[in-house]
């Protein structure tokens, strides 16, 4: 069937954008007529990150709601129905087949204009605790899936987190060996990746930085993502054992094909991408918000993949007493990648794009009306 129009609604921050832009790879790669519009808002990521992929950008006002339904939502009805006013606008100029919420700001007024101009909803909850937005779309569509198994939402099914085929598709250890010449490490030595997101983070800086003779002692090559703006690059150790630090890696592909180990964040992305490829890790969960970030960990260290530490806990004193062991025992390494690997998922882009599509065909068939025209 052709004529398919879809509206990604996954603004705001990498956890919802990555996974909308993996989505949309995915249905350009079974339907390559397929028009697909992202909405989002002029304060998020995507208005860098979505057209450098390609892909059409339509921008709504921003409209931050409460995370729990409380009086606070009182406040915003205004600005919440001239948001909604604007998504139902783009559903309207792109001839929307279906729109896809994965959360966030945009997602909620995108999920009423869809329920006001008849438009079948697809919902992706990535994260082990639903955000108000995704609450509220579930209640609008049975076409409802997670990325973890035992969230709470009405009609949900897990299929897992869509994930870039960069990373779906990689082979870490075909790749092991041309990964490490890229950065410069030795291919004898084990490679510790630490990375605390697009942004970096403070606390995972200054516990590898404090504990980087321990590790270069021990023969522990370290690849260290410090995150913009850190001012930590120029402090990078010097040795035999090399120590590179990045403030940004683009080919996060190739920082994975390099490691042998990870040190990192608990982001539902993150989580996601580390047990898909196999790359076992310490997990260093945010020591604020809603405890979500733990959750995410949790099922990767019950299956034996990784570790989560605290992040009050993650001391350079931990790194020696701890992680150093773990690094140089290649038996437990590589136990604990197969069993990250175990509760991966490498086609989840796949098997949502197949259910958007469905959602689409069955709404064309129904004879749903659709807007004036559609904007490639």
């Amino acid at each position: 069937m052709t004529g398919r129009s879809v509206v990604i609604a996954g603004g705001g921050t990498g956890g919802h954008i990555e996974p909308a832009l993996a989505l949309a790879d995915a249905l350009r790669r079974a339907d390559p007529a397929i028009a697909i519009t992202c909405l989002g808002t002029e304060r998020g990521l995507e208005t860098r990150l979505v057209p450098a992929r390609g892909y059409a950008l339509e921008l709504i006002p921003p409209v931050p709601l409460p995370r729990s339904l409380t009086p606070a939502l009182l406040s915003v009805p205004a600005r919440l129905a001239a948001a909604v006013g604007a998504a139902a606008a783009v559903l309207d100029r792109a001839g929307a087949s279906v729109l896809v919420g994965f959360g966030g700001y945009v997602a909620t007024p995108g999920y009423l204009a869809a329920r006001r101009r008849h438009v079948p909803i697809v919902v992706h909850e990535a994260n082990s605790r639903p955000g108000l937005a995704n609450r509220v779309g579930a209640r609008l569509t049975r076409h409802v899936f997670t990325g973890q198994r035992g969230i709470r939402l009405p009609h949900a099914r897990c299929i897992g987190i869509p994930i870039r085929r960069q990373i779906a598709g990689l082979d870490r250890l075909a790749l092991a060996d041309k990964a490490r010449a890229h950065f410069g490490l030795r291919p004898d030595l084990p490679v510790l990746l630490v990375t605390g997101g697009s942004q970096g983070a403070a606390s995972l800086n200054r516990a590898v930085l404090g504990a980087a003779p321990d590790l270069l002692a021990a023969g522990i090559q370290v690849l260290h993502i410090v995150g913009p703006r850190s001012g930590a690059v120029a402090q990078a150790p010097r040795g035999e054992v090399p120590y590179v630090m990045l403030e940004y890696l683009e080919r996060m592909d190739l920082g994975y094909a390099a490691a042998d180990f990870a040190l990192c964040r608990a982001g539902a992305m993150t989580c996601a991408e580390l047990s898909a490829v196999g790359l076992p890790a310490a997990y260093v969960p945010l020591p604020h918000g809603n405890g979500e970030q733990r959750l995410n960990a949790l099922p990767i260290e019950r299956a034996g993949g990784g570790l989560i530490v605290a992040d009050a806990d993650l001391t350079p004193d931990w790194i020696r007493t701890e992680l150093i062991g773990v690094l140089l025992d290649p038996g437990r390494v590589a136990a604990m990648s197969q069993a990250a690997s175990s509760v991966g998922c490498r086609d989840a882009d796949v098997l949502l794009a197949e259910r958007v599509l469905a959602v689409a065909d069955a709404g064309a068939r129904r004879g749903r009306p659709r807007g004036a025209h559609r904007s490639r």
